[in-house]
């Protein structure tokens, strides 16, 4: 289970992730973010709450990011997010902060 929390202001979007980012999870974030992007170009990916993450969730932060074009951040990430981007080299790809 996943709860998605978005606070938008202007041109800027952040958005709260907390459970489990995962093959059940990915594509309701999609979902909700489909709508949700038009005008946006600062998106903030808030990790704090996440438990864990698939490679379906892994797909969706790319496909975020290359929507962005780079004007993406994701903060907030927890010491086994950390290492699952690590391992896949998504800490060389996102801007994390």
């Amino acid at each position: 289970m996943m709860t998605i929390t978005q606070t938008k202001t202007e041109n800027a979007l952040t958005i709260q992730l907390a459970g489990r980012l995962d093959t059940i999870t990915a594509p309701e974030l999609e979902a909700s973010l489909k709508d949700n992007l038009a005008g946006v170009t600062e998106l903030t990916i808030d990790l704090k709450e996440l438990e864990y993450m698939s490679s379906a969730g892994l797909r969706v932060i790319l496909s975020l990011q290359k929507r962005m074009n780079g004007n993406m951040q994701v903060c907030h990430v927890n010491e086994t997010i950390a290492e699952i981007f690590e391992v896949t080299g998504f800490n060389d790809i996102l801007t994390i902060v």
